[in-house]
């Protein structure tokens, strides 16, 4: 080591200096600019907890209009909702988009019932039609039950077996999961695929278990994908709760008898729209960041969680950062998404508009796992992208967001995955969202004031960020 005196005795290099200059000068930069991007996103979370508006938006948007299935008139009062709600916040430009959507109604109430049995007598079960199912009409179905937890089973049970009998799919989601999205993913293919499968083998009717978490009393609805040239048959879902009775009932006697009578109609496709708000950029205005959420619900609830906690999120963030004055530098789009629970007619048409019209989209953020705690975000596929944000995290983990694990982003902006745009999604906590999936229960009622206005505050924070840094 060196005294003092020697080391400045030492001659000085001109370009050492100038090196060391520019390196405290970057640190010094870079310093500023945490804290500047720390008390950006204080404000909003300020703003957001202090005056938000996501809780009484959505109030709005469940009661007014209600359930709201794609073609519906309460989907055309949510359309309007949308696009006034929008206006009065003072976006710069607030337009619809017109896309043509299915239309299926449920009719009246369903009925599920055993009808006979060695015990005598009838039990009736809480069951709804599957989204997109044909009906049976009055005169209903009523036949013997063959319970299997695969397709795999489906296909070793074979026609013989099959023909002319209900099939009761009654694989439950797997409890072990952490993440209640991927025990989803591990049983809903019986919901999506189950008539058309049990229908190859001549099955008349399928009644499929809840996509649920927990033992319920009441189903969940859901959409059905028939296949072409497989004949068309019934598909209703059973409660969890009533579905673990049936497989006991069917244990102690295999003959048992079921009723089904649902009035479900496909009707033709109807007009609809696609809800789309912006605040303008100030120095790439033709490039483009998007928040979205899906406008449509199932009919049986009010669709709080699914989505309309996605859409007041979306609408939310961009209000959030207007109201505490930042001047984006990208136009930032809040899009209301029309028909995503049967068809994705909304998700499609964006990106096909966005193609026509050569737009610049950077990025694009979808919020549909519910109004809950908020933990993190989905990223994208892109390893710098990728990477970029999860650079973020120390600014964002003071607010609980610190799972950036996940890929992906959603279903309606999944057609932007092909023009090259970073795909991200809103993550929070997944463990209650399905027990309100797809059900009655999906109510405002459910929802949190402060989980929600939380979940705007995270979503404008990420807008903020991939505006101001880009994502290469």
């Amino acid at each position: 080591m060196f005294p003092y005196g020697d080391f400045l005795s030492f001659p000085v290099n001109l370009t050492t200096m100038r090196i060391a200059c520019c390196l405290l000068l970057f640190v010094a930069t870079c310093s500023l600019a945490q804290n500047t991007d720390e008390a950006t996103i204080r404000k909003i979370f300020d703003e957001a907890l202090a005056r938000g508006q996501s809780y009484e938006m959505l109030r709005q948007l469940t009661h007014q209009a209600g359930p709201r299935l794609s073609g519906s008139p309460a989907a055309a009062a949510a359309v309007e909702w949308s696009r006034q709600t929008m206006q009065a916040l003072g976006f710069d430009t607030v337009w619809l988009q017109p896309v043509l959507v299915p239309h299926w109604v449920r009719g009246k109430k369903e009925i599920g019932k055993v009808v006979q049995s060695r015990t005598g007598g009838t039990m009736e079960f809480a069951v709804c039609a599957l989204g997109g199912s044909v009906g049976t009409g009055a005169a209903g179905i009523a036949s013997g039950v063959v319970e299997v937890r695969t397709f795999d089973e489906l296909k070793q049970l074979g026609e013989k077996n099959v023909k002319g009998k209900i099939i009761f799919f009654n694989r439950a989601m797997d409890p072990t999961r952490i993440n209640t999205f991927a025990a989803y993913g591990g049983a809903v293919d019986q919901r999506a695929s189950g008539a058309s499968e049990a229908a190859k083998y001549g099955a008349v009717a399928v009644i499929v278990r809840s996509m649920g978490s927990n033992l319920e009393d009441y189903p969940h609805t859901g959409s059905l994908r028939y296949q072409p040239n497989i004949a068309q048959i019934p598909a209703i879902a059973i409660a969890t709760r009533h579905a673990d009775q049936l497989s006991k009932l069917l244990k102690d006697d295999p003959q048992l008898q079921f009723y089904i009578e649902t009035h479900c109609q496909i009707l033709p496709d109807a007009p609809s729209f696609n809800v789309i708000g912006e605040i303008r950029g100030s120095a790439m205005p033709n490039e483009y960041i998007v928040a979205g959420g899906h406008l449509d619900a199932w009919d049986l609830g009010e669709g709080a969680h699914d989505d309309g906690a996605g859409c007041v999120h979306s609408i939310e963030a961009l209000r959030l950062l207007k109201a505490i004055g930042y001047k984006p530098k990208r136009t930032l789009r809040a899009v209301m998404f029309m028909n995503e629970e049967n068809g994705l007619r909304g998700g499609i048409e964006y990106a096909r508009q966005a193609q026509l019209k050569k737009e610049k989209h950077l990025a694009a953020m979808e919020s549909d796992r519910g109004g809950f705690t908020p933990r993190g975000f989905t990223v994208p596929t892109d390893a710098v992208a990728k990477e970029k944000v999860r650079s973020w995290k120390p600014l964002l983990e003071p607010y609980g967001l610190s799972d950036f694990s996940q890929e992906g982003g959603g279903a309606d902006i999944g057609p932007l995955a092909n023009q090259g745009v970073h795909l991200l999604g809103f993550l929070p906590d997944s463990q209650r969202y399905f027990d309100y999936h797809h059900t009655a229960a999906d109510t405002f009622e459910t929802v949190s004031k402060r989980e929600l206005e939380m979940g705007s505050a995270s979503m404008a924070a990420l807008l903020y960020l991939i505006d101001v840094y880009g994502l290469k």
